[in-house]
C-alpha cells in the first residue's frame, strides 16, 4: 500500500512498536496529463521530481475499480462558505491515518517508532513539497512549536492540553530535517490518535509562508499595510487557515488546493501538482483534476443531488430524502448508497445530573429513575417507526464494529419493559399520581420532565415525540423546547437545563487505544455531567468536583487506561468504563447503525457501495481516500 510494505502495527502495537518497511522498487512514473503543458513551460518540475522520493504507494482500491485514469472534475454542494474546511477533513491527508479495519498507518509520515508510550519518533518523507514547491522539512514543525504552540500572543494559554502531561509540554527534539522526536516523562496516550483525527492536531505549518505574518520575522507595519487589523497576531490567526482551507495563499499538503477566495458562490479546488501518494502504475494522485463545492440552501441539496447536480454527496442528504433519491436516481443516472452511520446513538438522552433544581437533580442521579427511563422506551417502535427499520435498538455504546464491543452493552437497561420501569419509578419515590395519572415528584409537583434540544432533524423531533407517548404510559410527561445551539449549550451548562437531547457518543468505533474521555465527565460537553467535565477541563477553576460515587468511578477507570501501555490493562479499563455506562444508565440511548444516503455520480469510480460514515474515525469519505476516486469520461 505504501513506497514500502507497512509491517501491521494495529493500535495495540503502538506502545513499543515500530511502522517499519520494506524497499520496494518505484513504478515508472507517468506524468499527468493537465499538467504537461506546466511542465513543458517549466512552470512545473517533471513528476519524478515533484513526488517524495519514497512516495505513498496505493495499492487498495475502497470501491474495487481499481487504478483510475486522471482527468474529470467531481461536483458536491454545500450549504455555506465556511464548508470549505470539509475539503481538509474529506482529503484525509494526515501525519498517520485510519484504515477500513482502523488500523493506523503513516501517511504524511514515512514512519513513526513509539517507546513506551511516551516518546514518538517521526521520519518525514524525503523530498516531500507543499503544494507550491517549497520543501516540506521538520523546519514546518519547529515554526509551529516555537513560534505558534508557545507564543504567547498566538496561544495564551500554551500548547494544546493533548501535549500536555501532568502539567508539562513535551521535550521536543529536531533530529535533522527529515526526523523529530516527542517525549514525556510518563505515557502521552492521546498523542498518535490526535494526528489520525477529521481534525487533527496539527503539528506543522508552511513556515516560509507563514513567516511573512508573523511580527517575529516581519516587522508589524509591514504586515499591517497589506492585511486589515490591528495587530500582526490577529492577522496571523485570520490567515492560518490549516483546517478551515479558506485561505488561497496558504501551501497545503492536501490532494486538492482551494483556488477561489471567499467568500463565494462556488469554489474550486486544483489538483496539488506535489502530493506524495502515487498508485502502482506510476500515477500521481489524485486522479480528478478539480473539486467544485457550489454552495446552495441546505433544504434544497437533496433535491440537486437527486437531479444530478453533485457527483459525491452525503451531507444534508438523511433518510427520509432516500425513497426521493431512489426515485429521481432513475431520471438522472446517479446511484444511491446507504452507508452505516458511526455514532453511539442517533439520539441519547442526557439527563442533567448537574441540575439546578435540587429536587429534580436528587432524582437525576437516582439510577432507579434513568433506568426506568430507559425501559420505558420501545426502541423496535422507534426503530421501524422514523428509521424505516434500518437501525439497531441500543444503548448510547459502541458499534458493533468495533472489538471492545459485547452484546450488552447495547441492551442492558435498553428492552422495552413498562412493567419493571413502572416499578423502579414507584421505589424511586414517584409512587403517588395526580388526577391526571400523571406520577407526583416527592415535593408534589408534576412529573413533567421538560426536554431542551437544538435540532433541525425532523426525524429527532419525530423520536423524541415517540418517546413522549411512551413515557405517559409510565407516568412521566415529556415537553420538548427546541432551541438555537448557542442558547441550548448555554442551559445544559449553566445546568438549568434538567434534561437534553442531542447526538449520542461520536467514539463509535475505538479500539483498545483509543482514548475512552468521553464516556467519563472529563469535558464541558459531556452533557449529563456538564459541570464536572468543566471542572476537569479548566483544572478546577470553574464547574464543580464531581460528587457522585459511580460517576467519579469513570475517572479512576479512565486514569488506569491512560497511565497503563499494556494493552489487557487497556481493554479491562474499557471494559470498566462500557460496563459502568450500561449499567448506570448516564445517558439514554435509542438507536445507532442508522443508514446515510450517499450519492454517487453515475461515472464516478472507486466509491465503495457500502461503507462507514462517521467524523471520527476517518473523516467521512476520508477513510477511502477520495483522491482514489476517479471519473470515466
Amino acid at each position: 500500500m505504501k513506497r514500502r510494505l507497512l509491517m501491521q502495527v494495529p493500535l495495540i502495537g503502538l506502545f513499543g512498536a515500530r511502522a517499519a518497511f520494506a524497499e520496494d522498487p518505484l513504478p515508472a512514473m507517468q506524468e499527468t496529463p493537465n499538467l504537461v503543458d506546466r511542465v513543458k513551460s517549466g512552470a512545473l518540475p517533471p513528476v519524478d521530481k515533484r513526488i517524495p522520493r519514497q512516495p505513498r504507494i496505493i495499492d487498495h482500491f475502497a470501491g474495487g475499480d481499481g487504478p483510475g485514469k486522471h482527468g474529470g472534475q467531481l461536483n458536491t454542494l454545500v450549504s455555506s462558505s465556511r464548508d470549505t474546511r470539509l475539503m481538509t477533513v474529506y482529503s484525509y491527508t494526515r501525519l498517520i491515518v485510519y484504515d477500513e479495519k482502523f488500523a493506523l498507518h503513516p501517511d504524511i509520515l514515512e514512519s513513526f517508532e513509539a517507546k513506551e508510550g511516551r516518546e514518538f519518533t517521526l521520519k518525514l518523507r524525503a523530498g516531500h513539497k507543499w503544494s507550491d514547491g517549497h520543501p516540506f522539512t521538520t523546519a514546518d514543525f519547529r515554526f509551529f512549536w516555537e513560534d505558534i504552540a508557545n507564543n504567547s500572543e498566538l496561544s495564551p494559554n500554551g500548547p494544546s492540553v493533548e501535549l500536555i502531561i501532568d502539567g508539562q509540554p513535551p521535550k521536543v527534539e529536531i533530529i535533522d530535517e527529515l526526523t523529530i522526536r516527542y517525549s514525556w516523562d510518563k505515557p502521552n496516550p492521546h498523542f498518535i490518535e490526535s494526528q489520525s483525527r477529521a481534525a487533527p492536531l496539527f503539528l506543522f505549518r508552511p513556515a516560509h509562508y507563514l513567516k511573512t505574518l508573523h511580527g517575529k520575522y516581519t516587522p508589524e507595519e509591514e504586515i499591517l499595510k497589506k492585511y486589515k487589523g490591528s495587530r500582526w497576531a490577529n492577522v496571523f490567526r485570520r490567515q492560518d487557515a490549516m483546517y478551515g482551507n479558506s485561505n488561497v495563499d496558504m501551501p497545503t499538503l492536501n490532494p486538492w488546493v482551494l483556488t477561489t477566495v471567499p467568500p463565494a458562490q462556488r469554489y474550486i479546488f486544483a489538483r496539488n501538482p506535489f502530493f506524495h501518494r502515487i498508485d502502482r502504475k506510476g500515477q500521481q494522485l489524485p486522479y480528478i483534476d478539480d473539486v467544485i463545492m457550489t454552495v446552495a440552501a441546505a433544504n434544497l441539496i437533496p433535491a440537486k443531488a437527486g437531479l444530478g447536480e453533485a457527483d459525491l454527496q452525503s451531507r444534508y442528504l438523511n433518510m427520509r430524502d432516500y425513497t426521493f433519491l431512489q426515485k429521481s436516481a432513475k431520471q438522472s443516472g446517479v446511484r444511491v448508497y446507504l452507508w452505516e452511520s458511526g455514532s453511539c446513538s442517533q439520539l441519547a438522552l442526557y439527563p442533567n445530573l448537574n441540575a439546578s433544581d435540587e429536587e429534580w437533580r436528587k432524582l437525576m442521579r437516582d439510577v432507579r429513575f434513568r433506568r426506568a427511563l430507559s425501559l420505558a422506551i420501545d426502541r423496535d417502535d422507534l426503530n421501524q417507526s422514523v428509521y424505516l427499520g434500518l437501525a439497531k435498538p441500543s444503548n448510547n455504546t459502541v458499534m458493533e464494529r468495533s472489538e471492545l464491543f459485547k452484546p450488552e452493552y447495547a441492551t442492558k437497561w435498553a428492552t422495552y419493559d413498562p412493567k419493571l420501569a413502572n416499578k423502579l419509578l414507584d421505589e424511586a419515590g414517584l409512587d403517588k399520581r395526580g388526577p391526571d395519572g400523571l406520577r407526583l415528584l416527592p415535593g408534589g409537583r408534576s412529573a413533567t420532565i421538560v426536554v431542551e434540544f437544538s435540532s433541525e432533524e425532523t426525524g429527532d423531533t419525530d423520536a423524541l415525540l415517540l418517546i413522549g407517548e411512551a413515557w405517559k404510559k409510565v407516568g412521566i410527561k415529556m415537553l420538548t423546547k427546541p432551541q438555537t445551539l448557542e442558547n441550548f449549550r448555554m442551559r445544559a451548562f449553566s445546568g438549568e437545563a434538567t434534561m437534553t437531547a442531542y447526538a449520542g457518543y461520536v467514539t463509535a468505533v475505538p479500539t483498545v487505544d483509543t482514548s475512552p474521555r468521553e464516556f467519563a465527565p472529563t469535558m464541558q460537553g459531556g452533557l449529563q455531567w456538564s459541570r464536572w467535565g468543566m471542572y476537569v477541563e479548566s483544572k478546577g477553576k470553574q464547574g464543580e468536583a464531581c460528587d457522585m460515587p459511580s460517576a467519579c468511578k469513570l475517572m479512576d477507570y479512565l486514569k488506569e487506561w491512560e497511565t497503563s501501555t499494556d494493552p489487557a490493562v487497556r481493554r479491562k479499563a474499557w471494559d470498566q468504563i462500557l460496563s459502568a455506562n450500561a449499567d448506570e444508565v448516564f445517558s439514554i440511548g435509542t438507536v445507532n447503525g442508522i443508514r446515510q444516503p450517499v450519492v454517487v455520480g453515475p461515472k464516478v469510480h472507486n466509491v465503495p457501495k457500502e461503507g462507514y460514515h462517521a467524523w471520527d474515525p476517518g473523516g467521512y469519505f476520508g477513510l477511502y481516500q477520495p483522491d482514489t476516486f476517479w471519473i470515466s469520461q
